[in-house]
This record gives C-alpha cells, structure tokens and sequence, in this order.
C-alpha cells in the first residue's frame, strides 16, 4: 500500500541540520516510531510531499530548505513582554524567567505559542516566538515501517480534535483554503 492522504503511515527517521552529516536533532527508533495519519496537517506539509507515493519497506533521505520547513527566523516575533503579566497571586515564579527557558504562552486567540526567554530586565521579558528550527535547512532519513488505512478512530482524532487548525473541522477552525486539499488540509470530513 502506497502513502497517500488519510493513510497511516508508521516510520522511522533521523532529522539533521545542514545535509546528511549535519548534527543530529531528533530521531524516533525502530522501537519508538513516528505515527501519523497521512494529509492531516499535523507534518510538515514538505515532508509529506516527499514520503508521498512510498510503501512499507521504503528508505528515504532528502533536504529541507529552511522556507520548505520552518521558514526564516521573522525577526516581529522577538518581542518584549511586561513582566507583570507572570504574575500568578501577586508573585513571579522565578525559576520561570530564566534565559533559555521555554515557557507556554497563549496568543490572543488563545493557541498555544511556545516562547524562549532570551533576556529578563526588571520590568520586561525579551521572548523569542519563533520555532525552535526556524532559519534551518533539515535533512532527513529513515525508513517507512508500515501503511495501512486509518481506522475510522484516527481519522477523527486528526481531523476532529485540533488535527486540522486550531479547533478542528466541527468549530470552524479550518478556514477554507483549498490549496490545502480542503478546509483544513486533510479530507476526512472537513
């Protein structure tokens, strides 16, 4: 069975920086591999397109530019922050604010954002919002394990609960982009 959209795909991989003898950053073993319905919008949506059309069985290895993955490091999403606003009761937890800390926060739409504490002042908090990875090419390698359909279950856990943008299919959260294969950029119903 080929990979292809609302499969799940069951693989292995090694994620490097700067080609195929760059750094390691992550990798999921045989034994603690990567699952996932296939066209979920829960991948990079490039490295979908490479794994597309492989079988169980399967070894690949290709590049990322840092635009085909987590894009350029913007530099609008360094931002100070008043340091009131960690207050819990009156008080900041100070092993919070501690430079290269990654602290949850939430937007103003209330999704999730993770924030690297690069500078605490008395009165601010200089945060950095962009991904880890961002202003990286990737390398990646591995091998496709298993594809089979997704059971009924998976479907509606990729799609439903928050799979496809903030919120899932049913609230809204997908917009109508078709560039994306339909609202959310899987087709399981959205």
């Amino acid at each position: 069975m080929k990979i292809e959209r609302n499969k799940h795909v069951t693989l292995t991989y090694v994620l490097r920086l700067d080609g195929e003898t760059g750094e390691i950053v992550e990798e999921t073993p045989g034994e603690n591999p990567l699952k996932f319905v296939f066209g979920a919008g829960k991948m990079l949506e490039m490295f979908e397109q490479k794994i597309d059309g492989l079988t169980a069985g399967q070894d690949y290895s290709f590049g990322l530019s840092a635009d085909e993955a987590y894009g350029e490091v913007n530099p609008d999403a360094i931002v100070e922050i008043p340091k009131n606003i960690f207050e819990i009761n009156g008080k900041i937890d100070e092993n919070l604010l501690v430079e290269g800390n990654s602290v949850p926060m939430q937007d103003a739409q209330g999704s999730r954002l993770d924030g690297l504490v690069l500078e605490v002042s008395d009165e601010f908090v200089k945060m950095d919002f962009n991904h880890p990875l961002a202003g990286d090419s990737l390398y990646f390698s591995g091998k496709v394990i298993d594809v089979r359909e997704a059971t009924e279950d998976e479907l509606s856990q990729a799609c439903g609960a928050g799979g496809c943008g903030s919120g899932g299919c049913e609230s809204g959260g997908c917009g109508d982009d078709e560039s994306q294969g339909g609202g959310c950029g899987c087709s399981c119903g959205c």
